[in-house]
């Protein structure tokens, strides 16, 4: 058994820099090599810095541009609308996009207008009703349940379409010349609402005309998108419906515009104002610990150690211990460990193998009895220095005879 032994010589200390020499200029006048370092380290530090908030920045607007691009009549994103929009301006309708309740209510006094309405989670049922009423025509292209019973009644949501383009099969002008499409979400009619391209129990247009004033409600983020209006009669049925007026007031409802006064506080609502600034002073004094307490960059500095220790002193001193203690059993365990190790490797078992596997394994390697070699590596107990002896010796023979039977080239028998 042996015991680890203490670096002789020189050794390096990790962060530690000793007494360093005064810094001295290169011969062309220039800083040394190792200031010239530390100044490259925090160059790159810098630029990791603006590389990492320059990203940071790009996701950011990306996930903003994200947020409103669905149905967003100015944006021209795949999920946008700006195409319909254009596309109500060369057909002479004058299309007014409001993004606040207060805009859309003066656009809609204006005169005859259309209402282009998308989902309003934001608004009460009131104020989504008071905008609507304002409203000679109302399109609903993102309609949830909500919407639906309350400007359509009796209507729901009915599933969706499989994609597949359906024929209008209803009295619907506007329908009619439009053509086939392909709907998306599909909805149960009212009690007086009539209804176009049907799907199995669902339909993907609702409308209900009383002569002066219709609601409609269809999937616009199937069919009126960038992506998809060129696809089918989308483009003709939004123009249809959208175009009976002069003005479309597109009104695009955001979460600052909401009206409701129980909504769940968030986390920024629930904790103080003083929160913020603490974490962010706390995150830069995090930051200027970690520099001012950082290991300096530089090269590392050799020290000469000042003691060595010999591997045979610490076997020496140990076995010394067990002798002292009359502890044989102890130094038995340390003796069939290191031979239980270099059986499993010479074996070609794993170094986690249990003792019991390794003991089985020898034998049968020997073709000996089991309970003998379970015995010299795991159950013998030695009372007495004697035996201790003698199981020292068992264990050597053991190993030696798995040797010569594993490689018996290098056999020394």
């Amino acid at each position: 058994m042996t015991g680890p032994t203490a670096p002789t010589g020189a050794g390096v200390l990790p962060g530690h820099h000793g007494s360093e020499a005064p810094r001295q200029d290169s011969a062309d006048g220039g800083p040394a090599p190792s200031r010239r370092r530390r100044v490259a380290a925090w160059i790159a530090i810098g630029v990791a810095l603006l590389v990492v908030g320059g990203i940071g920045g790009a996701i950011s607007a990306a996930n903003q541009w994200a947020a409103r691009d669905a149905l967003d009549p100015d944006s021209a994103g795949p999920a946008g609308t700006r195409a319909l929009a254009e596309v109500l301006r060369t057909h002479g309708v004058e299309v007014e996009v409001t993004r606040s309740r207060a805009d859309a209510l003066a656009a809609l006094e204006g005169g005859s207008a259309t209402l282009v309405l998308p989902d309003a989670p934001a608004l009460s049922d009131d104020a989504v009703s008071q905008v609507a009423d304002a409203a000679d025509d109302v399109v609903l292209i993102e309609p949830r349940s909500r919407t639906l019973d309350l400007l359509l009644a009796g209507s729901a949501a009915a599933g969706f379409a499989s994609g597949d383009a359906v024929a209008p099969a209803c009295d619907l002008p506007e329908a009619q010349r439009a053509g086939a499409v392909a709907p998306g979400a599909l909805y149960a009619v009212g009690s007086r609402t009539g209804a176009c391209y049907p799907v199995d129990e669902g339909f993907g247009l609702l409308v209900q005309d009383d002569g002066a004033r219709r609601i409609s409600a269809v999937d616009g983020s199937v069919l009126f998108t960038n992506e998809h209006l060129a696809d089918e009669g989308n483009a003709a049925l939004a123009v249809n419906l959208m175009g009976r007026h002069p003005v479309v007031v597109w009104y695009v409802p955001s979460a600052g515009d909401t009206d409701l006064t129980d909504t769940d506080p968030s986390l920024g609502d629930l904790t103080p104002p003083w929160v913020s600034p603490v974490i962010v002073l706390l995150l830069v004094a995090g930051v200027a610990a970690g520099i001012w307490r950082g290991r300096r960059f530089g090269p590392l500095v050799a020290e000469r150690l000042p003691v060595t220790v010999r591997a045979s002193e610490t076997t020496e001193g140990r076995a010394r211990l067990y002798a002292r203690a009359r502890d044989p059993l102890h130094a038995a365990d340390r003796l069939r460990i290191g031979t239980l190790r270099r059986l499993a490797a010479l074996l070609g078992l794993g170094a986690h193998a249990a003792a019991g596997d390794v003991a089985d394994a020898a034998a049968g390697r020997l073709g000996a009895d089991r309970a003998t070699v379970r015995g010299i590596l795991l159950d013998d107990i030695p009372r007495s220095d004697a035996e201790l002896v003698a199981l020292s010796t068992r264990l050597r023979d053991l190993e030696e005879a798995v040797h010569a039977a594993v490689r018996p080239e290098r056999s020394t028998r």
